[in-house]
Formats: structure tokens, C-alpha cells, sequence
């Protein structure tokens, strides 16, 4: 056997794995399959302002909200620094409340899809974790939700896998992905020239 063909034959079997990885993983990006329930938007459930709020817009506002939850109104103002709730009696920085208050905000929220989310909350480190297993997280300051399920780890675990993110160290996965690209342009090269030869 030539010394291109061993090369070539080496260089294949060193590109199973990461060939194998990009068309199992290539295959869900095409298909997406549960992609609308990990990737769902969770908001806070609002309600019709009930209450006249005179509000006068200081200089340093950038856009002004002002939403009713179950918690009574809410004024969020985003400045130069990002995002800010403020009480609408005076205008000073709103704290954040008690946890039940927060559950009850959340648990509010979450009603509109008790199947991904259930009905029942317990506070973590992170923020409240569902019964379900689904972690949402609340920003106060912008009255924001985020949720993230374990479908949702797991489609972030096959894009990082699909783009040979595999040690979670960015220079070590850049380096790897580089070899990759190198041993696969290697490959078709000596394939080319392999076919090429044989004709």
C-alpha cells in the first residue's frame, strides 16, 4: 500500500468520530424535533392597568413601561446602564420582593403551559426549579423570565458538539476545531490525488 493511501486510510478513520457527530447533530438542526417547547418564551402574565399613574419622564429615560401583574403595577425604565424598576408612587429603585411574592409572580406566569411547567416551584441558587425540571431564572430590573429545561441543555450540548466545543476550555475547542478542518482538508486532498493517480 502507498504511502498517500495509508495516510488517507489513517485520516479517515481519525474523522469517523467527529463525521459521525456533525451528521447525527446536522440531522436534529434540520429537523429541530421539541426545539418550540425548549426554546418557548416565558413572560410575565400582565394585566389591564387599573389604577391612573401620573408619571413624569426624567431626562436620563430612555423608554418607560409600565405593566400590572399580580403583584400590582410594575414602572421599568432603561437608562445609559440597562434596565431599572422603580415604584410609580415615587419613583424610587424597587426592591425585590419577598420569595413568595416571586413565586406567586411566577407561578403566575407559568400557568399558561402547565404541561412543560406544572404548578409547583422550589427557590434554588439559580432561581425557582419547576417540578418538571424546567429552571427559570427572573431579572427583576427588567421584570424579565428566562427557562431553560433539560431539552433545552440538551440541544445546547449537541450545537457544542456539532461545532467541536467538547473540553468546555474555548482556546483548546478552537485548536481542536482547527485540526479538524485541517485533517479533513488533508483527506480530500490525498483522496483527489489518490483518484486522480488511479485514472
Amino acid at each position: 500500500m502507498s504511502l498517500p493511501r495509508r495516510v488517507h486510510r489513517f485520516l479517515g478513520w481519525c474523522l469517523i468520530l467527529p463525521f459521525f457527530i456533525w451528521a447525527v447533530t446536522g440531522l436534529v438542526f434540520f429537523i429541530k424535533p421539541g426545539y418550540q417547547a425548549a426554546f418557548s418564551y416565558l413572560t410575565v402574565k400582565t394585566y389591564p392597568i387599573s389604577n391612573t399613574v401620573q408619571i413624569n419622564p426624567q431626562p436620563a429615560w430612555l423608554e418607560i413601561k409600565l405593566l400590572q401583574t399580580v403583584l400590582g403595577l410594575h414602572l421599568l425604565v432603561k437608562q445609559a446602564d440597562g434596565w431599572q424598576q422603580l415604584n410609580p408612587q415615587d419613583f424610587t429603585v424597587r426592591s425585590l420582593p419577598a420569595e413568595d411574592e416571586l413565586q406567586l409572580l411566577i407561578k403566575d406566569a407559568i400557568s399558561v403551559d402547565p404541561q412543560r411547567y406544572g404548578q409547583q416551584l422550589q427557590k434554588t441558587e439559580q432561581g425557582f426549579l419547576t417540578e418538571t425540571g424546567v429552571q427559570i431564572q427572573l431579572d427583576w430590573d427588567s421584570l424579565s423570565l428566562s427557562q431553560q429545561g433539560k431539552d433545552t441543555e440538551l440541544i445546547n450540548n449537541l450545537y457544542k458538539a456539532h461545532y467541536l466545543q467538547w473540553t468546555g476550555h474555548k482556546s483548546l475547542d478552537q485548536a481542536l476545531g482547527v485540526i479538524g478542518l485541517v485533517l479533513l482538508m488533508l483527506t480530500t486532498v490525498l483522496g483527489i490525488r489518490l483518484l486522480i493517480c488511479r485514472r
